[in-house]
Order: structure tokens, then C-alpha cells, then sequence
């Protein structure tokens, strides 16, 4: 497992979400996507954890490293809008979003963030 890296996208409304990336590779994916390398697999999936991480303080849940991928089409089941996802958060893992699984269609890599303090990268 590699050192933790923080990266954001955004979806349509210009809302920004941050996550972590423990795995070498798709921190590579990440970059390159953020390079212009990888034009294709650029949105960003997960599973949601519903509670709040320390880099993504924004929002009351986050997506689980070891689950995020990037892709290029998804079904429609798992796609969503965050401000959505934060005000239905209950409903989350039920019949809105199965399996936890959120797949953002309109979600683009923005950047890579700086990591929080040390203390606050648990999740």
C-alpha cells in the first residue's frame, strides 16, 4: 500500500469532493487522467462510507479507498449528484444507491489536494 494521496473532482455545479488513494496504482491512474495522459476512464466511483472524513470535511460521508476506480460509462443505478447524496443520506445503500456504490457521470479530476495534518488522515 502507498502513502496516502488526496485528490478532488467536481461535478456540474462546481461542487468539490475529496478523496483518498492508498493504492500505487490508481494514484498512477489519477495522474495520469490529471496529465491529459488517460482521456477516456476520467470519472471517479466508489463505495460511500456514511460519516465524514478529515480531508472531505464538507460533506457527511466519503468513499472508501480501497473501492475507487475510474471509469468512462456506468450505469445509471449508481449516478448522483453529492449535494444529493448529502441530503438523502439515509435513503443511501437502500434502494438510492445499492450497495453503497456511487458512480458520478458528470465528475471530473480537478487536482490533487494537500494532505491533511498528520493526525487527521485516519478514517
Amino acid at each position: 500500500m502507498a502513502a496516502p494521496r488526496y485528490f478532488a473532482f467536481k461535478q456540474s455545479r462546481d461542487q468539490e469532493f475529496i478523496f483518498q488513494l492508498t493504492d500505487e496504482g490508481r494514484i498512477v491512474e489519477a495522474l495520469d487522467i490529471l496529465s491529459g495522459k488517460e482521456k477516456f476512464r476520467v470519472h471517479v466511483m466508489g463505495k460511500i462510507i456514511k460519516r465524514p472524513a478529515p480531508y472531505n470535511l464538507k460533506w457527511s460521508y466519503h468513499l472508501d479507498p480501497d473501492t475507487i476506480t475510474f471509469f468512462e460509462f456506468a450505469i445509471d443505478l449508481c449516478d448522483a449528484d453529492m449535494q444529493y447524496i448529502e441530503d438523502h443520506l439515509d435513503e443511501v445503500c437502500g434502494s438510492f444507491l445499492p450497495g453503497c456504490h456511487w458512480c458520478p457521470w458528470d465528475s471530473r479530476l480537478l487536482r490533487e489536494v494537500t494532505p491533511p495534518p498528520e493526525g487527521d488522515r485516519a478514517v
